[in-house]
């Protein structure tokens, strides 16, 4: 039988937001309960870049695997997943879609447990594919009633606006500055490349939830440190993969909350109504992992693959 190769094209087509969104979840918790192994990253050196490794054992599913990417040439992703019974190689997923969209998809988690209830209003800083991926599955967890966009280039956010309301059916419009697009939000998602800060910590309303995605060491990071101290709580899917940068985080990782022990009841993220909270996405290990084993589900239905309740999802 051969092994299923899925590439960009295949997780875009197959891949719901629901579904992604229902598998992060279900990873998350099961690495706070103990039944995922997740490591923190191991880097092997190249000489000029890396090769990074991300491994997971997802022990209820049977299944065990890794994702490889470079930081020598940007080179194309891979993840593989094998079963634990029989070591047999179950799927290969090549690309850039999937870790963007396992990304996308804890975000959407973080906003589901941490943001105050109902419709929100979204404000985002960053045109690219992470900052679609985090809409895209925002959707899946809540009624998105407008979006305001701000890229460094203008041209990025109209269209990121055009097509957000042509593929997702949301009203969006891009806005002239960061700070148009990010004050009196319900959920402010941050996802660039900046080495620098691209927001005053004062023009997040109280009330508001933050995902940060992009650059978060002290040296380089695109919130201020400053956002930390307005919150009332910092969540994180994975503290361990948070100290273990090569530098230490711009946020004190020793204050974070696991954003597991919230889905498990242990802790709450939200108490009042005016609080700000913000979550900071390290990428757990081991979560591409499971969503390729849910693409594989969708696709590919059989004993290897079920999750954790017996079902193919």
């Amino acid at each position: 039988m051969p092994v299923p190769v899925f590439d960009d094209t295949d997780v875009r087509d197959r891949l719901g937001a629901g579904t992604a969104v229902r598998a992060m979840r279900a990873a998350i918790l099961a690495h706070h309960e103990g039944t995922v192994q997740a490591p923190p990253r191991v880097r092997a050196d190249l000489g000029g870049g890396h090769l990074v490794f991300t491994a997971g054992h997802l022990r209820e599913q049977g299944l065990f695997g890794f994702r490889a990417y470079d930081t020598l040439v940007g080179a194309e992703q891979l993840v593989a997943v094998w079963g634990a019974r029989d070591g047999s190689l179950a799927a290969l997923v090549h690309g850039a879609e999937l870790g963007a969209r396992r990304t996308g998809a804890i975000g959407a988690v973080a906003v589901d447990v941490a943001a105050g209830p109902g419709p929100v209003r979204v404000g985002m800083v960053g045109a690219g594919t992470q900052a679609w991926t985090q809409l895209w599955a925002m959707l899946a967890v809540r009624e998105v009633a407008e979006v305001a966009v701000a890229a460094r280039r203008p041209g990025h956010a109209e269209a990121f606006a055009r097509r957000a309301a042509d593929e997702l059916g949301v009203r969006t419009r891009a806005a002239r500055t960061v700070e148009d697009a990010v004050r009196d939000r319900d959920v402010v998602i941050v996802a660039t490349n900046s080495a620098v800060p691209v927001l005053d910590a004062g023009w997040i309303a109280p009330g508001t939830h933050v995902n940060t995605v992009g650059p978060k060491t002290a040296s380089r990071h695109e919130v201020p440190a400053a956002l930390a101290r307005r919150a009332s709580v910092v969540l994180t899917d994975s503290p361990a993969q948070a100290a273990s940068y090569p530098e230490p985080h711009v946020f004190a990782v020793d204050a974070m909350v696991d954003l597991g022990a919230v889905l498990a009841g242990a802790v709450t993220a939200r108490t009042d109504a005016g609080q700000i909270t913000v979550f900071s996405s390290v990428g757990l290990a081991g979560t591409e992992v499971a969503l390729a084993a849910a693409l594989l589900r969708a696709s590919h239905p059989s004993p290897c693959c079920r999750d954790r309740t017996g079902e193919p999802e």
